[in-house]
């Protein structure tokens, strides 16, 4: 590893200043990802900037009735708060399925968003990749691909994001803040991002992988009031029982009224090289039959654009499952 400064943040504005005194610096939460990376040689930061001390580990339901989770937050403690829990089952779910309990009492909410999309070639540094050197090629794409992208790829990345936990916030409109020291003086300056343009694109500039300004830490995530979330659940398959990055998987949310489908929230995992909002799924079902066939269509409405690899086609027959097993389980509760 290369040598590196290591220094600690008591507060928002002091983390942000040492990070802009240093362009080579990173903010360190958990390091669940960023240490590993540094042990790889991948990540060479000059300095980190420990941001576990901040003040920014509570969460809050807000005076709308949604939830304000600060970045900081474990992922131990966001799957086991009781308003979490009650409100989005979906993102305890997802949470509890994301790693080791001994992960998870690291790992941060801020940290788990920021964690990088990545494949095997992208942590041997003895094959090109363009997500580590822009323009030196994609070998996944004639080589290893079997849990790529089928959505949303391009020719120049096929990794897929591997957070459960920002599915889960994608299908529930999470809106992440963050704050840069770009105010008057050098003072902290807040911003927001929807969860949904928080992930660029992979397009032809894989290296390049959320919208946050240079410099910007992740102050929390809040997720608007969204009462068909109650009714929601996280189903993940990966290739064994222990944890593992997923295959493929799944947040969903249902409302049905008479037999008819009057709200409905979906999002897919290890599709794309971000949490994907599957919003043509979405169109197709509501106001439609909460039934299998139904389901199904909606499935194959958002898989239409699915573009496989020769080895990961098995994956748009797995995500229309998926759709069909979780959408009629959750329908069949709401008549019970």
């Amino acid at each position: 590893m290369r040598e590196f400064d290591y220094r600690r943040a008591h507060d928002v504005s002091g983390a942000l200043a040492l990070l802009d005194a240093d362009p080579e610096a990173r903010f360190l939460g958990g390091g669940t990802n960023l240490v590993d990376l540094m042990k790889a040689g991948v990540e060479r930061p000059a300095r980190l900037v420990d941001v576990r001390e901040l003040p920014l580990d509570h969460i809050e339901v807000t005076a709308d009735g949604g939830l304000r989770i600060g970045a900081t937050v474990t992922n131990s403690d966001l799957a086991a708060h009781p308003e979490v829990r009650r409100r989005y089952p979906a993102l305890t779910q997802a949470v509890l399925a994301g790693a080791s309990g001994q992960l998870r009492n690291m790992a941060t909410v801020g940290g788990n968003l920021l964690q990088r999309t990545r494949c095997g070639y992208f942590t041997d540094l003895s094959k090109p990749c363009n997500k580590r050197v822009p323009g030196s090629g994609c070998p996944a794409i004639a080589g290893e691909h079997h849990n790529h992208a089928i959505l949303g790829a391009s020719d120049h990345c096929v990794a897929t994001h591997p957070s459960d936990m920002g599915v889960a916030l994608t299908a529930f409109d999470a809106v992440v803040s963050y704050e840069t020291a770009d105010g008057p003086g050098g003072t902290p300056s807040g911003g927001e991002l929807p969860l949904a343009d928080f992930y660029l694109p992979v397009g032809d500039t894989p290296h390049r992988e959320t919208a946050l300004p240079p410099g910007a830490l992740i102050t929390g995530v809040t997720l608007p009031p969204a009462p068909v979330a109650a009714h929601s659940r996280y189903r993940k398959v990966r290739e064994r029982a222990s944890y593992a990055f997923a295959i493929g998987s799944i947040a969903a949310a249902l409302d049905v009224h008479d037999g008819v489908v009057h709200e409905v929230r979906l999002a897919f995992g290890a599709v794309a090289s971000r949490p994907w909002r599957a919003r043509a799924a979405e169109r197709a079902l509501t106001g439609a039959p909460a039934d299998a066939e139904t389901f199904a269509a909606a499935a194959d409405a958002e898989l239409a654009a699915a573009k496989p690899l020769p080895h990961n086609g098995y994956k748009v027959t797995l995500m229309r499952n998926l759709v069909v097993a979780v959408l009629t389980e959750l329908a069949e509760e709401a008549t019970r």
